[in-house]
């Protein structure tokens, strides 16, 4: 004998009251407004350590977007970044897609010629390294 469908369960297809779509950038804003205070990054050791709370993160992005938008980056650009794991990553993680452009990571190991093709092949706009890479790039 069939089950009848769940009563609580109809009618329920997705609208803007039942349902709104989490995005790394909207996950950053609500975190930023809910936990503004809140430690999200710690790099390095002991008192030396570069610490930011969620706020600093909301702001660092955007300040990067503004930055990659008054150079002329947006939809659909693609930024490059060759950076190791330091804060400058997750400015990147966050500020480039929050102007609109796509975030292209290049692996810190590669060597000139790889690196040389990724950027001409993802035809990008714009190339963010840290300056341990300056003789790769």
């Amino acid at each position: 004998m069939p089950t009848s469908p769940n009563p609580y369960r109809q009618g329920l297809d997705r609208n803007p009251a039942n349902h709104v779509p989490l995005t790394p950038i909207s996950l950053l804003e609500w975190v930023a407004d809910a936990y503004p205070d809140h430690l999200a990054v710690v790099h390095g050791l002991g008192a030396s350590a570069i610490r930011y709370c969620w706020r600093d993160v909301h702001q660092r992005a955007r300040r990067l977007a503004s930055k990659l938008t008054a150079i002329g980056i947006g939809d659909g650009d693609t930024v490059a970044v060759m950076l190791p794991n330091v804060p400058a990553m997750i400015d990147a993680h966050f500020g480039v897609p929050m102007s609109g452009a796509v975030l292209n990571c290049i692996n810190t190991r590669l060597d000139a010629g790889i690196v040389a093709f990724i950027l001409a092949h993802s035809d990008s706009k714009v190339l963010i390294a840290d300056r341990e890479y300056s003789a790769t790039v």
